[in-house]
């Protein structure tokens, strides 16, 4: 077997689907069925159960599947301890970010790290936490920024800040002319809210209460919550006059519009936010990579 056999490996229990599963690899439907058909014959068992729409892993896959994620993790360990030996900020360090964090926080982090590690160049991945997950257990990603809590055995969890709620609405929302909103109020009106899978959407139902009711209503009487797969297109439609949003304030202040087009509304104390985090595994051997990334975060 090799390593590249093990990736197809893992890929392919991550996604549940063949095509998936190539094009997180970068390879072909059939190379990748080839190499995982032979790995199956080298071992002489079946490694997943087969479906029309789906692939799951067998319970003797699913720890094999897990030995591969450490035999590959380990592997990436032994590259990165001789990139160290070279230089630990010379050569390239593989970051995530769930989606609602990566458009606002890169551009800050980056400007500075180009001062504090000019030779460290970032591969950038954003996704979803689960995905993040597994990427940061495989070996994939070095380090991923995700929202609390977050708990992962062997990965090490570091809290860089915390970011509170606004709502985002329209100037001439009857909402504007209030100084601060209470989170109660928005069941009342047209929230516009990121789909499913994302982590904010679940955080901002949590923050708000009622919303999640007014919306289990609103779907028995047959209307569609309208979502917005990222956090730019949720304030392109509450600029067009859709509804509100709830936003974190970084994604808020950013500037898209002209002046007289968008209102940015704190919420009453206790105000909701939310906590940001930089994790990586606890055997990676960067340190000083780790220590930069956080560094890069902090006030000049």
């Amino acid at each position: 077997m090799t390593l590249t056999e093990l990736r197809y490996l893992v890929a392919l229990s991550e996604t549940g689907h063949f095509r998936k599963a190539a094009e997180q690899c970068n390879v072909s439907q059939p190379t990748l069925s080839i190499a995982i058909k032979k790995l199956e014959e080298e071992l002489g068992i079946s490694l997943f159960e087969r479906a029309h729409h789906k692939v799951a892993a067998t319970p003797t896959g699913e720890r094999i599947v897990e030995q591969a994620r450490t035999v590959l993790q380990e592997t990436q360990n032994l590259r990165h301890l001789a990139e160290q030996g070279k230089d630990p900020l010379g050569s390239v360090l593989c970051v995530g970010a769930i989606y609602t964090v990566g458009p606002y926080l890169f551009p800050r982090l980056i400007s500075r790290l180009r001062q504090l590690a000019p030779n460290m160049p970032l591969f950038i991945e954003e996704n979803y936490t689960a995905s993040l997950r597994g990427k940061l257990t495989s070996g994939a990603l070095d380090a991923i920024f995700v929202a609390l809590p977050f708990t992962e055995t062997e990965v090490v969890t570091r809290a860089l800040f915390d970011e509170p709620f606004v709502v985002l609405l329209p100037e001439d929302h009857p909402l504007a002319s209030e100084s601060h909103i209470d989170t109660h109020t928005l069941a009342e009106h047209p929230v516009l809210l990121m789909g499913e899978g994302h982590c904010f959407r679940d955080q901002v139902l949590e923050a708000c209460p009622g919303l999640q009711q007014a919306i289990r209503e609103k779907s028995a009487q047959g209307h569609t919550v309208i979502e917005g797969s990222s956090l730019e297109t949720l304030k392109h439609m509450v600029a067009s006059g859709l509804g509100i949003t709830v936003l974190p304030e970084s994604a808020a202040r950013e500037a898209t519009y002209g002046e007289r087009t968008l209102a940015v509304r704190p919420f009453m104390d206790p105000a909701p936010r939310r906590s940001i985090a930089l994790a990586w595994r606890v055997s990676y051997p960067r340190s000083e990579a780790i220590d930069i990334l956080i560094d890069s975060l902090r006030p000049a």
